[in-house]
């Protein structure tokens, strides 16, 4: 059974402000996609949280990202983000606490698979943080 490896990262300049998010998703050595995208005005954690729900998209959508599948293995950069997803931290924000639910939701639809979440300090978050500011620079 093989892993996926996710990297997601999420920001917003102004907070609020304009934001984008970036998810980097690899099935063991594999690189599987890079996606970089824009999601208007909001703030970093808004971001974070909508670039964990853009990976669970795209696997869902792309049924042969999870084909084979055994674990999943969030990484993210934002403690804000991770604490609440493994349950250390309640959310205090309407908004997120909203956007954990969805993230939930894609966990029941994937209740065969492992799924972890993981802080990472930011530089090994390199890829997913350029696909950020790639596209909130237009660059994308």
């Amino acid at each position: 059974m093989e892993q996926l490896t996710i990297f997601t990262d999420g920001g917003a300049r102004g907070n609020p402000g304009p934001a984008a998010i970036g998810v980097f998703i690899k099935k063991g050595e594999e690189e599987i996609v890079r996606i970089g995208l824009k999601i208007g005005e909001t703030t970093n954690n808004v971001a974070e949280y909508t670039s964990i729900l853009k990976a669970y998209e795209y696997c869902l959508e792309n049924k042969n990202t999870i084909y084979g599948v055994s674990q999943i293995n969030f990484f993210m950069d934002s403690e804000l983000a991770v604490r609440p997803l493994n349950g250390i931290y309640k959310m205090k924000s309407p908004k997120l606490r909203e956007l954990l639910f969805e993230i939930k939701k894609y966990e029941q639809k994937l209740s065969a698979i492992k799924i972890y979440y993981m802080h990472i300090p930011r530089e090994l978050n390199k890829i997913a943080d350029s696909l950020v500011n790639l596209a909130l620079d237009n660059k994308l």
